[in-house]
């Protein structure tokens, strides 16, 4: 009966004892381990925190640095296009009819007015004599009726009609004069002639490509720019042009012309260009990249891009300063108003004189001004060359 009533007791005296046990050992670890725990698990302070504490205990932070420098820049920008001639047409008949006669050569220079192609004009030509014949004989009627009228021998009636007949005799022998005329197709203006399409004796009918007549002592070059440019171009200014058929050549252009609809589609203004082209080395057609010069500034202040900070919207630099002791450098943030931008470079409109050093590498770890810097020879020199 004893022995039934050890096991109980027993089990309680465990359980006690383990939960005494528990309870001490939860109450006295913290105050014993928790300081070291703590300053092993608690949080790693940031690398721009250690940065700063370093400068401000002294140690310099070390950085790529470069100058400003004066340099020519351009304003321009780029865009593609087409060459155009000054004047092309590709010459149709008005009338149908069959050649007789071609006046050219393909490819030869032809001036205005020349004769081209010859249509049969033997039926035109015969109705050209025959209102030749009958503007004779009314010409001569209204004469003597005029004899006859100074004598009295006649009616004023009889005069107004002979002159009525005599104004159309002249109207009659104009169209034919006019029909056969439109059978001589001429040159409209002075060019080269292309590559003929038609042969002597074949019948054509109105509106047949016979050949085409391009005017390329000047060519056009015809392009878009985005409309944020439409207060930049104007006309007269100038614009270099490359065609890829002409590796390594440029030819200067002149703005003719600004076309003041802005395509809805494209959002895009078209800008025509003219190139002198006297030597024949240009052909229309051909694929041009035009880069259109809004300005020239001889003195721009140039810094590396690298070295710009975007922040909020705007523009800043960490500029190199003297520091607070003897022979030392610190940093200081500047804000700057940047303005054209080219690879690799940016133009810097105010914030900064000819001459200052700014950060290029290595802004991250300068969070506040007055860090003490050090800057390191990367082996390059630091000003930006043109």
């Amino acid at each position: 009966m004893a022995s039934k009533l050890l096991y109980p007791v027993v089990a309680v005296v465990g359980i006690v004892a383990a939960s005494g046990a528990a309870w001490w050992y939860q109450n006295r670890a913290p105050s014993s381990e928790t300081p070291a725990q703590g300053a092993a698990a608690g949080p790693t302070p940031p690398a721009s925190a250690a940065a700063g504490a370093a400068a401000g205990a002294g140690r310099p932070v070390t950085v790529e640095v470069a100058r400003v420098e004066i340099s020519k820049l351009v304003d321009d920008v780029q865009a593609v296009g087409s060459l155009r001639s000054r004047q092309g047409v590709v010459l149709r008949p008005e009338v149908s009819g069959r050649v007789t006669r071609l006046n050219f050569r393909d490819g030869e220079r032809v001036r205005r007015g020349q004769l081209l192609v010859q249509l049969d004009d033997q039926l035109p030509q015969a109705q050209v004599k025959q209102s030749e014949a009958e503007l004779s004989i009314a010409r001569a009627n209204h004469k003597r009726n005029q004899e006859l009228l100074a004598q009295n021998f006649i009616s004023q009636r009889t005069v107004d009609e002979s002159a009525a007949n005599l104004d159309v005799a002249l109207a009659k022998l104009a169209l034919a004069q006019a029909t056969a005329a439109r059978l001589k197709i001429v040159a409209p203006f002075d060019g080269i002639a292309g590559i003929r399409a038609v042969n002597v004796g074949d019948y054509l009918k109105d509106g047949t490509d016979m050949v085409n007549v391009e005017d390329i002592d000047v060519v056009y070059v015809d392009y878009r720019l985005p409309e944020r440019f439409q207060t930049q171009v104007s006309k007269g200014q100038k614009a270099v042009v490359e065609i890829d058929a002409l590796p390594g050549r440029k030819f200067d252009a002149l703005i003719q012309a600004v076309d003041p609809l802005i395509d809805a589609n494209g959002r895009s203004i078209a800008v025509r260009a003219t190139i002198d082209n006297r030597q024949q080395v240009l052909r229309p057609g051909m694929f041009a990249r035009v880069t259109t010069v809004f300005g020239e500034r001889e003195r721009a202040k140039v810094i590396p891009e690298e070295a710009i900070v975007p922040q909020g919207g705007r523009q800043f630099v960490i500029k190199v300063v003297d520091g607070a002791e003897k022979d030392s450098q610190a940093s200081k943030r500047v804000e700057v108003k940047v303005g054209i931008r080219r690879p690799g470079r940016v133009e810097i409109l105010d914030g900064l004189n000819e001459g200052d050093t700014v950060v290029t590498a290595g802004h991250q770890r300068l969070q506040k001004d007055g860090t003490v810097i050090k800057v390191i020879d990367t082996g390059r020199a630091p000003a930006v060359k043109p």
